[in-house]
């Protein structure tokens, strides 16, 4: 497989995930719970810095089709996820989940609307995902070390528009899972697919990431007009 270097996995890989590792990691520093406006604000601040320098290097944003349409199909992906998510992880929930106080919610609501999607579908549908297309690609020409050559070798660049593989699909929603709490393994990996069938249709990540956001924001008001904190 011949590459553009700046389009090589391992060149990119920077870009695509300091601002998740970053938003995970500040999450480590401050508790969300008694620290919750240091967090969020040192995530819109620190994540969105970061977000600015890397989004440059990103491939896939726009895709083939219109962005209204996309757009629209995010949004209605956005709410189908909300209810997936919420029937998925409502019946292992705790009962004992403390409510968040206003400004602590709106914080949080504002944040996780604007930045986990920014954060999380770029790197999940689109870099791992064309990833496990590439080291598909390198194994199957013979390459000896398929993965080292699709980091160094291959092209995100080379991926089509929505093209993927059910192992590719199956990769990146296990990977986007891991980055959740053990109760929302199932929901996080049917949300995977979910998002991962948005790729398909759209061949962009703009309605990925719109989606998400409405599933965010979605959630978010769910569970202050509900009280099943437990979800968020």
């Amino acid at each position: 497989m011949t590459a553009l270097p700046s389009q090589s996995p391992r060149a990119l890989l920077l870009a695509y995930a300091l601002p998740y590792l970053l938003y995970v990691g500040l999450g480590v520093i401050f508790d969300p719970q008694t620290q919750p406006l240091a967090l969020y604000g040192a995530r819109a601040v620190g994540v969105g810095a970061a977000l600015v320098w890397a989004s440059r290097s990103w491939l896939h944003i726009r895709g083939p089709r219109g962005i209204a349409g996309s757009l629209a199909l995010g949004a209605a992906a956005g709410l189908a996820g909300t209810a997936l998510w919420i029937a998925l992880v409502a019946p292992g929930a705790r009962a004992d989940a403390v409510a968040w106080g206003e400004s602590a919610w709106l914080a949080r609501a504002v944040v996780a609307t604007a930045l986990p999607p920014l954060v999380e579908e770029p790197l999940m549908r689109g870099f791992v995902l064309p990833l496990a297309l590439l080291w598909q690609r390198a194994r199957r020409a013979g390459a000896r070390q398929p993965l080292a050559e699709a980091m160094e070798r291959g092209s995100l660049g080379a991926i089509a528009p929505g093209e993927w593989s059910v192992l590719a699909v199956g990769v990146s929603s296990a990977v986007f899972a891991a980055g959740h709490a053990p109760e929302e393994w199932l929901a996080a990996f049917a949300y995977g697919l979910l998002m991962c069938a948005v790729w398909i249709a759209r061949g962009d990540l703009v309605s990925c990431i719109s989606a998400h956001a409405v599933t965010n924001a979605a959630l978010a008001v769910y569970v202050r007009e509900t009280g099943n904190w437990a979800l968020w």
